[in-house]
């Protein structure tokens, strides 16, 4: 998972330092490129750098602060991070008006339902993508090679987690057709898929009860993530869902156990079926087919876990998910459910 704000804020300046040296002897502009990353860790604002970039570093701040502290703090904690998260991205606009990636974070508090944010990321993406794309020429008109490679991505980016977002909550809202085009248009701007919303397609697919569709996206894996074959918890929710849609429990159950063989440690996951807050400025950063990224897949897959009533109180496919796996590994089933009641705080 690419979007990396705190390796993104190094990429920006590094980019920039590089351009600086342009006119310089060679062995100085050597030297002076070699004491980078120790100014950069020790004495950042000794480096060029404009607004946009000073922006964008808040937005790295805030990052670590909601995405990956708030979800592991104590009540008494909590507040003040909260409060820490939108003080760094008020700064960050008030630096950078364009900054997105803060507009779009700072709306998540903002708006008062999920429903009034999809409407708020919908309407503001026509600008969002105007900027990035003009961000984008005027970067390609200016570099060349590498650079020019790095600095068109970089300008792109907020664009498409703009759109990435956007996604994530239509489908959220229940607006799953919306969610699937969305996809697409991210992956037809992002074709090395550096969102990973090919996960959020795999959801709208199944919602929509889209199997053809979701057999393409499977085909179209080698292409969009060379290094990962369609075995992902995604896809293998997304088609466990749809075998028992149409009640075909032994093709469900066969892929329950195909993700546990690419999930050895996911048992408990599956039957506890946390959800998590989404990250805020992208995805949360997991390692491939670890309990982290399935814990993660499956806070995401509420949408179909959920659907329909069930006595209890999961949903009818997350209910009869648990159950399987509870047969397939008893062992993990029965410490997950020693374990319930700890987990799935909700991050305000």
């Amino acid at each position: 998972m690419a979007h990396d704000p705190k390796r993104e804020d190094y990429q920006r300046l590094s980019l920039r330092f590089a351009q600086g040296l342009d006119d310089a002897e060679p062995g100085a502009a050597m030297r002076a490129f070699a004491s980078f990353s120790q100014r950069f860790a020790q004495d950042r604002d000794s480096l060029p750098q404009s607004d946009a970039d000073r922006a964008f570093h808040l937005v790295a701040l805030a990052t670590d602060v909601v995405d990956y502290q708030l979800p592991f703090a104590s009540d008494e904690q909590a507040p003040g991070l909260i409060q820490r998260g939108k003080d760094l991205l008020d700064e960050a606009l008030s630096l950078d008006p364009a900054c997105y990636d803060a507009l779009r974070m700072r709306s998540s508090s903002e708006a008062p339902s999920v429903e009034a944010r999809y409407r708020f990321l919908v309407e503001r993406e026509d600008e969002v993508r105007a900027h990035c794309e003009a961000s984008r020429d005027e970067a390609a008109a200016s570099m060349e090679g590498e650079r020019a490679a790095l600095a068109t991505s970089i300008a792109m980016r907020p664009y498409w987690r703009w759109l990435a977002s956007l996604a994530e909550e239509a489908l959220i809202c229940g607006r799953n057709r919306v969610a699937a085009e969305t996809a697409e248009r991210l992956l037809a701007s992002d074709p090395a898929d550096s969102c990973d919303v090919r996960f959020t397609l795999a959801y709208a697919l199944a919602k929509l009860e889209d199997e053809p569709g979701l057999a393409r996206l499977a085909e179209r894996y080698g292409a969009i993530s060379p290094q990962r074959p369609a075995n992902d918890a995604w896809m293998l929710l997304a088609r466990t869902a749809l075998a028992h849609k149409r009640c075909d429990l032994l093709a469900a159950r066969d892929l329950l156990e195909e993700l546990l063989s690419a999930y050895p440690n996911g048992a408990q996951a599956l039957v506890r079926q946390v959800e998590l807050p989404d990250g805020e400025f992208a995805r949360l950063r997991v390692s491939p087919y670890s309990e982290d990224e399935l814990i993660l897949a499956v806070s995401e897959g509420i949408v179909l876990l959920q659907e329909g009533n069930d006595r209890s109180g999961r949903g009818v496919l997350g209910s009869w998910v648990a159950g399987t796996v509870a047969s397939l590994r008893p062992d993990a089933a029965a410490e997950a459910l020693g374990g319930r009641g700890n987990e799935g705080e909700q991050r305000t």
